[in-house]
């Protein structure tokens, strides 16, 4: 049987890094698009899209903001558009499921469970900062929970369910899997689901291919072959968990919203720069790289005709 093609997710801007932290991370409407569209280009057949204040790089979850690229993205690529519901860690999940709601894309991210998430060792590192939020932001990020009840999971689903949207069901840690497979049980979600495993996030489990395999395990015990899946490693772990997962037969995840880097201690100059890298390396190691249709037909997905953007 031929071996399955791998998805390269490119995640462009996040929410964690700050303009401070990297002169290539986008936060204008304009390049946002733009480096999105360079990193379909370069291999990426998702897209997975957080907005940012044009004005200054904080986060922004007003669909206006969305509103300012997303048109833009679909005019100049095929690529999937994955819309985050993460957003920010300050807002409710009525507040961070809008974009989602409004554009009715053809997937968006689903946080699986409560957690710390904290970056503030990142403070340290910088003594002048682009903007005055970015210090109190990065610092005080200590004190922040990400909030993912099993209420706030399920209302997220409930509305959005209308609209056809594929979960990326982002799992920081293994009992997220298990609450995954409880929202299944009662059903939330249907077969197949596409799993996102995060390593590395101050809060969760750690980037090392130990805990790779251990949430591969236990996904296979409690999914079996009802779902599909990816590996995200942030900061340094980027390239190396990617790779270790394109050599399972899972699918990658890069980007500038996971790590500013291209290599250890020199910063990336654009999204697109990872997404070679990493296409280099999966094609290097035999693997294909699958096209925006191929992603379409592996996950499940509705198609781009009928997004609402």
């Amino acid at each position: 049987m031929a071996k399955q093609k791998t998805i390269i997710t490119c995640a462009i801007t996040g929410a964690i890094h700050t303009p401070t932290m990297s002169d290539a991370l986008p936060y204008t409407p304009d390049d946002i698009a733009g480096q999105a569209i360079a990193a379909a280009e370069a291999g990426a057949s998702i897209l997975h899209l957080h907005a940012r204040r044009p004005t200054d790089g904080g986060v922004s979850i007003d669909p206006e903001t969305f509103a300012a690229f997303l048109p833009r993205v679909k005019q100049a690529t095929d690529a999937v558009i994955n819309i985050s519901t993460g957003g920010s860690l300050k807002n409710t999940i009525e507040e961070r499921i809008a974009p989602a709601l409004r554009f009715s894309p053809e997937m968006c991210s689903m946080n699986m469970g409560s957690m710390n998430f904290s970056f503030h060792p990142l403070a340290g590192r910088y003594q002048d900062w682009k903007f005055d939020w970015e210090k109190d932001y990065v610092e005080n990020s200590d004190t922040y929970i990400f909030r993912n009840t099993f209420a706030d999971i399920k209302n997220a689903a409930t509305q959005l369910a209308p609209h056809g949207i594929k979960f990326e069901h982002e799992c920081y840690d293994v009992g997220h899997l298990y609450n995954l497979k409880f929202c299944m049980d009662i059903g939330l979600f249907k077969a197949p689901i596409f799993i996102q495993f995060i390593f590395g996030i101050l809060g969760g489990i750690g980037a090392e291919v130990d805990n790779l395999i251990f949430m591969k395990r236990t996904a296979d015990r409690l999914f079996g072959d009802d779902y599909r899946w990816s590996v995200l490693g942030a900061g340094g772990a980027q390239m190396s968990l990617a790779t270790t997962a394109s050599q399972m037969g899972g699918n990658v995840r890069v980007g500038l919203e996971d790590s500013l880097f291209i290599s250890r201690g020199k910063l990336a100059e654009s999204n697109a720069q990872q997404v070679q890298k990493i296409r280099r390396i999966v094609e290097d190691l035999g693997c294909e790289v699958a096209t925006p249709d191929e992603a379409r037909e592996i996950l499940g997905l509705k198609g781009g005709d009928k997004v609402g953007f």
